[in-house]
């Protein structure tokens, strides 16, 4: 009986009294025949949706565990889409409100990275093009890949170790606020201003290079400055105060390195005349 489902027969008065009704004689029991004919009278299932909406996310059991060997570890870092990359990069430029709260708690490494990137490779492009119009006209003129390392190196060493040491030291002096990703995320964003800069900074006038640059500087440590105070100040005042002067100091010689290593003529970072026979470099005529 225990598997098995009851229809309940009601036999009811042509009035439609139910009050008259003898149960003793008027309600009958039979066996249900619902189980013979699944699916009768229901509706289908749509078996392409489950209860909840399918996600791509792993679930918070322990089978979504990520583990710093796993790809799958790195790739929530990425999760971002191309729109959401722009609605960023235009906060980063055009701030409204603090770009913490337009992160929205899952900041990210893919427009830092990219953003990087193409920063690298316009200063390495437009510092050649300085090189060549800074160059006596009797010279050949190397292309030299040593900008290239150079700019490498600062632009990926700037962005990937400074928000490092910045977490650990506000970490040290206690505060619970400080978040390594969002620390890369807002120096990474930061970064966004040297495309323009460089794209407009490789002119023969060294003036005008330097005023592109300031430009660029000022942009870029405001925005540090704006989003990072909020974080600095949870630790004491004096604290707080000497780290807001190291942030803006850090990022002043960021920019004193990218004018004097790309825009400025006679760039350290160039290769002497005599070694333009080393492989690195590219021969061509005027």
């Amino acid at each position: 009986m225990a598997g098995r489902g009851y229809d309940v027969v009601v036999d009811v008065d042509e009035e439609g009294d139910l009050g008259h009704t003898d149960l003793q004689e008027d309600l009958e029991f039979h066996s249900s025949t619902f189980e013979d004919t699944q699916g009768h009278g229901k509706i289908p299932a749509d078996e392409s949706r489950g209860f909840l909406p399918q996600t791509s996310r792993p679930s918070n059991d322990g089978s979504g565990k990520r583990f710093l060997w796993t790809l799958s570890f790195y790739a929530q870092f990425f999760d971002v889409d191309t729109n959401e990359v722009l609605r960023r990069c235009g906060a980063a430029i055009f701030p409204r409100a603090n770009f913490l709260d337009v992160l929205e708690g899952n900041p990210d490494l893919y427009g830092p990275f990219w953003i990087a990137t193409t920063v690298v490779m316009i200063l390495f492009l437009t510092g050649t093009i300085s090189q060549y119009l800074a160059g006596e006209k009797e010279q050949h003129f190397a292309y030299d890949f040593k900008l290239l390392s150079g700019a490498a190196g600062l632009i990926y060493g700037y962005t990937g170790v400074i928000p490092i040491a910045l977490w650990g030291i506000l970490k040290w002096f206690g505060s619970e606020s400080a978040n390594l990703l969002e620390c890369w995320a807002l120096y990474g964003y930061a970064n966004l201003i040297w495309i323009p800069v460089a794209l407009v900074s490789w002119s023969p006038i060294m003036i005008l290079n330097w005023v592109f640059v300031g430009v660029g500087f000022g942009v870029s440590v405001l925005f540090l400055v704006r989003n990072l105070y909020p974080v600095l100040s949870a630790t004491d005042v004096k604290t707080s105060k000497i780290l807001l002067i190291v942030v803006i100091a850090l990022h002043a010689g960021l920019a004193l390195a990218i004018g004097i290593l790309f825009f400025a003529h006679g760039s350290p970072a160039a290769s002497k005349p005599e070694e333009t026979g080393k492989p690195n470099m590219i021969l061509f005529r005027r």
